[in-house]
């Protein structure tokens, strides 16, 4: 049975998340920086899932794979008999279809309701899918998925993390700003109280959170941990930023063409750093 996360999910991408414009999906203009700028960083960011692949064998399993949207996609299964491809929208499946053909095998429905057999996959790989499952059961679809990969074999998931060096940045200056509203709050009250006689209640406003259309929740990197028991687990940084950022941060002309290249060699040559401190982690576990 789906719960509330998955409703919200299947009913965006049942519904408009596959449409296209002009060939991008909103998928895509939503959440992929499509600039001329950043084609090539984050094409070469796409294909690093390929170090972590083994190059040959038989069946790979595509945990949401989506409609296989981007080319780079398309090379995951070049060296497999079989894609099977799993995904809430049947929308996604058909265009999955259209692509791979008899090379695919669709499958439509919940990770959690789907068998799915035990030790079947020489590698497993899930794409930012992972933080859109309901926080009390990200465990559980990790674990089924680790039970369906082959011993010694991969499982390479695209997680994001909640502490980056961003996030840490937001969260310092709105405590300097709640402070200083304060001052000034208690400053103004206060002169107020001189010249009027006023009451020194403050007013309270509060501001009504924004309403996501997919549910996300990403737990913090540590989280992973607990699967060592059944697996040997590595982190390499995936991408930095995320389209949002990367739109607002790095222009759209040769200077942020030539910032991107930069910053894919040093996510390369500083992996624990990237990792650490930048939004995309790509998990690998390899099943012991």
């Amino acid at each position: 049975m789906r719960n509330a996360a998955e409703e919200k999910v299947s009913n965006f991408y049942n519904t408009i998340g596959w449409e296209s414009d002009d060939g991008v999906t909103e998928d895509a203009r939503r959440w992929e920086d499509l600039r001329d700028c950043a084609r090539d960083y984050v094409s070469k960011c796409r294909l690093r899932l390929l170090d972590h692949i083994p190059p040959k064998g038989e069946f790979i399993l595509d945990m949401a794979s989506g409609p296989i949207q981007y080319v780079e996609y398309l090379r995951y299964s070049e060296g497999y008999r079989k894609r099977y491809c799993v995904d809430l929208s049947s929308s996604a499946l058909a265009k999955a279809k259209e692509r791979i053909g008899d090379h695919g095998e669709f499958l439509c429905g919940s990770i959690f309701d789907l068998p799915i057999e035990e030790e079947f996959f020489d590698c497993v790989i899930s794409l930012h899918t992972i933080y859109h499952i309901d926080k009390d059961r990200q465990a559980e679809v990790v674990r089924k998925l680790i039970r369906s990969v082959k011993l010694g074999h991969p499982l390479v998931i695209l997680y994001s993390n909640p502490d980056t060096f961003i996030v840490r940045c937001r969260r310092w200056w709105r405590r300097v700003s709640r402070r200083l509203r304060k001052r000034r709050t208690i400053a103004t009250v206060a002169r107020c109280d001189a010249q009027e006689g006023l009451s020194t209640e403050s007013p309270v406003t509060k501001e009504s959170p924004d309403e996501d259309v997919l549910y996300f929740f990403c737990h913090p990197l540590s989280w992973w941990e607990q699967f060592s028991d059944e697996c040997r687990m590595q982190i390499f940084p995936w991408r930095s930023l995320t389209a949002e950022a990367q739109k607002a941060f790095i222009p759209d002309n040769f200077i942020g063409k030539v910032f991107l290249r930069l910053l894919f060699r040093l996510e390369n040559q500083f992996p624990r750093f990237f990792v650490r401190n930048f939004q995309y982690p790509m998990i690998v576990l390899i099943r012991n």
